[in-house]
């Protein structure tokens, strides 16, 4: 409540005005969303020119070309490389990128990562504007999140929300998880795949890539620092290089008898359900039976803990493998093997 002085027939007096508390409060709401959209409108605007369409296109066995799907993606670097989904480009024979400005363009195709649902593109070189990466360590729930994209075929649509949540985990096509995934509310389509997700300064801090079915407002996004780290090697190599063991794993209790006399900090391990004849793990002498509860001085509690350590690092060195076999641990060495 305000009260004012006013001034009649030579006194003072006081009234109350509560229409200038609501007027007050209108007005800061209305700088507030002012601020704000002002703020969308500034990341659309330099960010829209960097954002593309793609539309993809398979052989068919009479020698036709049919349209196999369509997404989005990003340029980002001046030269004319695109950042976009894996399952985007997957089964394409021909990949045309149309431009903000409606130029249609033939891409090549770089390097794609199935495990990261991550892929490369290329346009003729030229002088491109071109997205930055952000770090998206940094990020917080309730920050703003904007996304840039082609839903259903509607190009350089926008939606904005916020972060939901960081540091989710999903299940790529192949099975592996990719840790680090970001949960947004703004609200994305068949499309959005592959078209960046962008702070509050333009910078790209996701790439958009599924929606959960049937709820609404939780879509997922890979986070910038796991896709700048893969468009970086796939620029350089065409593939991500990681390693493998040659074993077929099942995640399994161990017993509580050897939980306790050993002190392990997991109660399950992998189950060496078959071992591949020459493999690094059969060279390495594990068994059929093994229970794997650790990989280079980390412990492995599930196939998924396996996954994350059988990086490029351990290609070709020496490494420590720690295997349950019945009732004791055996710390053998193994030298695990390029992926193909």
């Amino acid at each position: 409540m305000v009260r004012t002085v006013g001034q009649g027939k030579g006194y003072r007096y006081l009234m109350d005005t509560p229409s200038l508390v609501s007027d007050m409060q209108s007005s800061s709401d209305a700088s507030c969303l002012d601020a704000y959209s002002r703020a969308v409108s500034s990341v659309v605007q330099r960010s829209t020119p960097s954002v593309v369409n793609i539309e993809t296109r398979i052989t068919t066995s009479d020698g036709r070309q049919r349209r196999a799907g369509t997404g989005s993606g990003f340029i980002f670097t001046p030269d004319g490389f695109i950042c976009t989904n894996h399952h985007v480009i997957e089964e394409a024979d021909h990949i045309m990128v149309t431009t903000h400005d409606g130029k249609r363009l033939e891409a090549k195709r770089i390097g794609s990562d199935p495990h990261t649902d991550i892929a490369v593109l290329r346009l003729p070189a030229q002088s491109w504007s071109a997205l930055e990466f952000g770090d998206s360590s940094k990020l917080q729930p309730g920050q703003i999140a904007i996304a840039i994209g082609s839903p259903l075929g509607f190009h350089a649509s926008v939606t904005a929300g916020i972060i939901s949540a960081v540091a989710r985990s999903i299940r790529s096509s192949t099975g592996r998880l990719v840790d680090d995934v970001i949960q947004t509310d703004a609200a994305l389509n068949p499309g959005n795949s592959g078209g960046p997700l962008m702070d509050s300064r333009g910078k790209v801090i996701g790439i958009n890539t599924a929606v959960i079915q049937p709820a609404q407002g939780i879509c997922l996004a890979i986070s910038s620092n796991t896709a700048s780290f893969v468009v970086s090697r796939l620029i350089r190599d065409g593939v991500i290089r990681r390693s493998y063991i040659g074993i077929e794993g099942q995640n399994v209790p161990i017993p509580a008898r050897w939980l306790k006399f050993y002190r392990l900090p997991q109660e399950t391990g992998v189950m060496a359900v078959g071992v591949e004849p020459g493999s690094p793990a059969a060279r390495a002498g594990v068994m059929p039976g093994d229970i794997i509860i650790g990989l280079d001085q980390k412990t492995v509690a599930r196939i998924d803990d396996l996954h994350r350590l059988l990086d490029e690092r351990l290609v070709e060195r020496n490494t420590g493998i720690r295997v349950l076999r019945r009732h004791e641990i055996h710390d053998l060495l193994i030298k695990p093997a390029a992926s193909e």
